[in-house]
Parts: C-alpha cells; sequence; structure tokens
C-alpha cells in the first residue's frame, strides 16, 4: 500500500490512474467520506501491493535503493529496465512489499449507558480481525471487593468468531474518577484484596476472558510497593488458570517523576511481574487543554525509550489514540471542552469549509482551521494514515509488542489499512 497526499487540482480518477487502480477502490476502502471534493492535504491510502516511487532529480537505482532497502540490481530486475540505464525524472518505479514482523494489537471498547449501540458494536466487528485483544472497559472494583460489569452484550461472541483474546479490563474508577481511596483499601486490606480476587477468577471463567488487565490510576505514592505486591500476587493466581496479565502505565520518562498519575506506576516491576503493558502514550492534547496534537511523536519517544529501558520491549504496546479533536478558539483554561472528533469528521469538516489540510512533521500530525458560521474560528488536530505510519515505524524500531487503541467507535478506516500491510496481527490459540 501507498500514501497519496492530495495536492491542488487532483481528483480520484487522476490518482488513480496514477497508482494503477481505480477510483471506486480507493474510495471502498479508505471509506472516503468526501470523494467529489477532496481536501488538499488530505491523505489517502492507496489499495495496492507495493507502491510506486517517481524518480526525483538526482537519483538513481542506487541511491532509491539505498533509501528503500533494496540493492539497484534488484530495483532493475523488478522494473524491467538495465541496470546501468540512466534515470529520467518523473519515471514510476515499482517497489515491492518488505516482509511483515508480527505484532499484537489491542483495542479498549467502552459502552456508556444503559445499552450498547448498534454502532459501537458494529466497530468491533469491524475491527476484530486486525485485534489479538479486545478490552470492554470497564469493570470496576467496588469498595467491599466485589465488581461493577460493564455491558458485553455481544462482545465475546465477535470475539470468538475472530479468535480474539477478551481483554478483562479491571479499573478503580468510581463515578466516572479513578479513586486513589479506592485503591488504598484493595492494595492495603488483605481481605477485600483477596474477595476482589475471587471475583476475578469467578468472572474471567463466567465470560471466557484470558488476559486479566489492571488500569489502576491516581493511586497513592506510598502505595506503589503495594501495587507490585498485589500484581505479583494475582500473577501467581492467574497463572494457574492459563490466563495473561498486564496492565495500563501512564506515560512517564523517568523513574522519579513526580504527580499522582505518575509515582505509583513502577514500570521495572511491571515489566518484570506482568505479561505484558500498555503505555497510556496520548493525551497531550486532550478536551480540555489547549490545542495541540493528541499523541505528537516527540513525546512519545521519549516515553517508550525511557521505558525500553525499564523492560523488555516485547512487553511494551504502545498506546495510541484514535479521534483528534476539535478546538474553539480563543482556548480559555477551564472553558469550554474541544469536542472528539474521528478522523473521518475531521475530514468532513476541512472538506465542508473548504480548508487545506495541514501537516506538523514535527508533531508527525496533521491539523488544520476553520472558521464556522457563527463567525468561531475552530483548530483541529486529528490523525490520519501518515501519522499512524509514524507509529508503526516507532514500533519497528524500538521492538515493541504491538499497538492499543484507545477506543474504539470513532471511524479511522486508514488505521486497519495500514496495520495490514505493516504487520501479521498475532491470534493467540
Amino acid at each position: 500500500m501507498q500514501i497519496h497526499i492530495v495536492q491542488q487540482g487532483q481528483t480520484l480518477n487522476g490518482i488513480a490512474q496514477a497508482y494503477s487502480t481505480t477510483p471506486q477502490e480507493i474510495i471502498r476502502t479508505n471509506e472516503i467520506p468526501n470523494p467529489n471534493n477532496l481536501v488538499i492535504g488530505q491523505a489517502i491510502v492507496i489499495p495496492i501491493k507495493g507502491s510506486f516511487y517517481w524518480v526525483k532529480p538526482g537519483d538513481s537505482l542506487y541511491t532509491i535503493g539505498q533509501r528503500f532497502g533494496f540493492s539497484p540490481s534488484e530495483l532493475a530486475r523488478i522494473n524491467n529496465i538495465p541496470l546501468n540505464q540512466p534515470l529520467s525524472i518523473g519515471y514510476r518505479l515499482y517497489l515491492p512489499d518488505k516482509p511483515k514482523r508480527s505484532a499484537e494489537t489491542n483495542a479498549y471498547i467502552e459502552p456508556r449507558g444503559t445499552s450498547v449501540s448498534p454502532n459501537l458494536e458494529q466497530s468491533a466487528r469491524e475491527a476484530a480481525p486486525y485485534l489479538t485483544y479486545l478490552g470492554p472497559f470497564s469493570f470496576q472494583i467496588q469498595r467491599d471487593g466485589t465488581l461493577k460489569e460493564p455491558l458485553l452484550n455481544n462482545f465475546r461472541q465477535i470475539a470468538d468468531q475472530n479468535n480474539v483474546t477478551l481483554m478483562m479490563a479491571i479499573t478503580n474508577l468510581e463515578n466516572d474518577q479513578f479513586s486513589d481511596e479506592l485503591g488504598r483499601i484493595v492494595l492495603t486490606n488483605m481481605d477485600i484484596q483477596n474477595k476482589l480476587l475471587d471475583n476475578i477468577v469467578a468472572t474471567a471463567k463466567k465470560y471466557g476472558f484470558r488476559d486479566i488487565h489492571f488500569d489502576m490510576e491516581f493511586l497513592r505514592p506510598q502505595d506503589r510497593e503495594a501495587y507490585n505486591q498485589f500484581l505479583r500476587k494475582a500473577k501467581q493466581r492467574f497463572s494457574r488458570e492459563g490466563w495473561l496479565l498486564s496492565t495500563a502505565l501512564a506515560p512517564k520518562t523517568r523513574a522519579d517523576q513526580p504527580g499522582r498519575w505518575y509515582e505509583a506506576h513502577d514500570y521495572r516491576a511491571h515489566g518484570e511481574i506482568v505479561d505484558f503493558v500498555v503505555i497510556m502514550t496520548y493525551e497531550w492534547g486532550y478536551s480540555g487543554g489547549p490545542p495541540m496534537a493528541v499523541s505528537p511523536i516527540g513525546p512519545v519517544r521519549d516515553v517508550l525509550e525511557y521505558a525500553v529501558s525499564e523492560m523488555p520491549s516485547r512487553k511494551i504496546m504502545m498506546g495510541q489514540n484514535l479521534y483528534g479533536y476539535d478546538w474553539t478558539l480563543p482556548f480559555v483554561p477551564g472553558g469550554q471542552f474541544a469536542k472528539a472528533v474521528s478522523p473521518q469528521q475531521a475530514i468532513q469538516l476541512a472538506s465542508r469549509y473548504n480548508v487545506p489540510i495541514q501537516y506538523d512533521y514535527n508533531a508527525q500530525a496533521p491539523h488544520f482551521n476553520y472558521t464556522d458560521e457563527n463567525g468561531k474560528q475552530h483548530k483541529v488536530w486529528f490523525e490520519d494514515a501518515r501519522s499512524i505510519q509514524a507509529k508503526f515505524d516507532l514500533i519497528k524500531e524500538l521492538n515493541l509488542r504491538g499497538i492499543s487503541y484507545w477506543k474504539l467507535g470513532l471511524a479511522f478506516p486508514q488505521n486497519w489499512l495500514l496495520i495490514s500491510d505493516n504487520f501479521e496481527v498475532e491470534k493467540k490459540e
């Protein structure tokens, strides 16, 4: 596959012709929301095997091969041209696919309200072929050691049909907030802790969960070692059932990073105890903060490079958002919250208001500005094929286990196209 960036005056017909495919196939695979009004700067995944490269001034088979990992003789053979033939500018070379490495993928799914919407369930069905794990969010710990269950609907059936491992995501959420007091009770009261573990085992057996996943946040700093000890006990208990144990970790760049979200998360201990971790490398740009990329590549890299210094890289799943935000300007701290938008919705906004999509190469993220019907100015940061490919390249570079998505329900079809192009998704037997 190949990522094409729309230039001024380009149409789907012309783009398809350049890549020897059809407009209908491009529209179908990308689920393009604006086929008759493409946006300058819009990223499109071209659904072809391999990719094409157009020769630029100064290029040779040697320099092109060096850039893409082919020998000059390979490129000459593949393209049926003489090895020493000078390349004319604009000549189209074909580059075959490189071998794919295996990776694990996870996606959380968060039903809200009193029922699971058909759209949310359909989102799970569409993503399941590309997933190793599916994590309904969340089983909430109660102060007496019982569990408040999320809506599960047909998620087990969807997982079974696609050989996806159900992840039992367990949190210390109370009233939609992470509770340090609830964490203290669970981690220091052994009677309640043992009751909780008994309830987890019974529930996991009931629903068929095979990975037990703790997302315990905003814990007291003094409960750091108590959390480690709890995980050691849980690992011993769940191993007897043949289950995996995983945790979610706040994005840290050093062991002694201050702050209530970070201090009780011990990267080295989790790396020793659990089977894998999900590091929440997103929300630099968030709904209550100033406009910026949700997961800029620089800070994401900083967190992951620290993580691989504390634990095996193959235990690390990079967290990735499936959404962006639309901020109303000017940003006022404590004022109006930004609205979450899917990549598809972001493209529709750019098309509706006829504004070009820009790309921040430092953050590796697309963005644009528009003015609405009421004269209000907006800033949108979101994800596209380029930004997600940059994260996939980082996963390969650091030899990580894979990627974990927060969360299903906002459409991003290009992500799944690129997952299948970059990785062989592992499925657990």
